[in-house]
């Protein structure tokens, strides 16, 4: 609850003091409101410090401490995704977001989200993962475990750490030991599982989501394992006004010999032990509401069939490279790749 945070100006010192030492977890600041609930400035220990060297009395009322030159956002006017990155640029911790009338109608915490995206997510877990057997036999392979976690976990708690509260899980293969792991919502989160009459490739099980919240929706694979940052995933996403935008890795060929260069038959040079680079499909896709409806219904369709289709009919599909770790948990050495991983970055 938000409401720790926020205290009437007719309160006095002491009043906050207490208030503030009853904050038990989150940053120590208290945000003043007016008679009308209006926001009118901020309050910390160190502003009642300052104030009692001063000669303020704890028994004076809180407005003698107030700064009220106070960092906020306005919504429908700044509260978007720039403007919370430009806040956490600034090491602010608590941005209270006010509407037209100066009411606090959100209290963002960047000290437990890294920003809030206006995303719908859907991940794919209906697979069943039979390059890991006899791992997967009884465990749908997303809740098999990688240090602590499912692997799954991972993924849920990275978008949950951007801001994303509208998360669905589609599901097959073992279903109900999936629908019992997110039976209670995640840091307070619900998680909706989605049932899959039969398994419809890598994006097809999404038509079966009943209701998106937001315009932009991000679509995974589940048993991915990445640090991808989605906040720059969107913003290289609504910044290139894209349809469609493919989260890519990066896939290095060495070629251990020397290769021709030819025209028909002529050799025209060699070129010792070539390099190529390429980018391969990380499995990770942000996608425009609307071009949803182009997926068929009820229909073995996968993420790569939605690409083509998208080119097809003109709409712009671009790439985006994910500069962090990423690892698709399909084979046994794959796994035990990501739990070497979770050791040193997961302490």
């Amino acid at each position: 609850m938000i409401d720790i945070h926020i205290i009437s100006q007719d309160h006095i010192l002491i009043d906050a003091l207490q208030r503030i030492n009853s904050i038990s977890n989150g940053p120590l600041v208290l945000f003043v409101v007016d008679n009308l609930q209006r926001m009118v400035g901020t309050l910390t220990d160190g502003d009642i410090r300052r104030a009692l060297i001063k000669g303020v009395g704890v028994d004076s009322p809180i407005e003698a401490a107030v700064h009220r030159n106070f960092n906020f956002l306005r919504r429908g006017v700044n509260d978007d995704v720039i403007h919370l990155h430009k806040q956490r640029e600034l090491k602010m911790k608590l941005v209270p977001v006010l509407d037209a009338e100066d009411h606090i109608i959100e209290i963002i915490n960047l000290e437990k989200y890294r920003t809030k995206l206006p995303i719908d997510a859907v991940l794919m877990a209906g697979g069943k993962g039979e390059r890991l057997r006899p791992l997967t036999e009884k465990t749908p392979k997303p809740l098999i475990k990688i240090g602590d976690k499912c692997i799954i976990d991972y993924n849920i708690d990275s978008l949950i750490s951007y801001g994303l509260n509208h998360i669905s899980v589609t599901v097959n293969y073992l279903r109900e030991q999936i629908e019992e792991h997110f039976s209670v919502p995640r840091d307070g989160v619900e998680i909706n599982t989605v049932r899959e009459p039969k398994y419809l490739g890598t994006i097809g099980s999404i038509k079966f989501v009943e209701t998106f919240y937001n315009d932009t929706i991000l679509v995974m694979n589940s048993d991915l394992f990445t640090n991808i940052d989605y906040e720059d995933f969107y913003l290289h996403f609504t910044q290139n006004n894209a349809d469609m935008s493919v989260a890519a890795v990066p896939y290095v060929v060495k070629v251990p010999y020397g290769v021709f260069n030819l025209e028909g038959r002529e050799i025209k040079g060699v070129t010792e032990k070539p390099t190529i680079s390429y980018y391969a499909n990380a499995g990770i896709y942000l996608i425009k509401k609307e071009r949803l409806d182009l997926i068929p219904e009820n229909e073995f369709f996968n993420a790569t069939d939605f690409m083509d289709l998208l080119i097809e009919k003109g709409y712009k599909v671009i790439r985006y490279p994910i500069s962090g770790y990423w690892i698709d948990i399909g084979q046994h050495d794959e796994l035990e790749r990501a739990r070497e991983i979770v050791k040193h970055v997961y302490k």
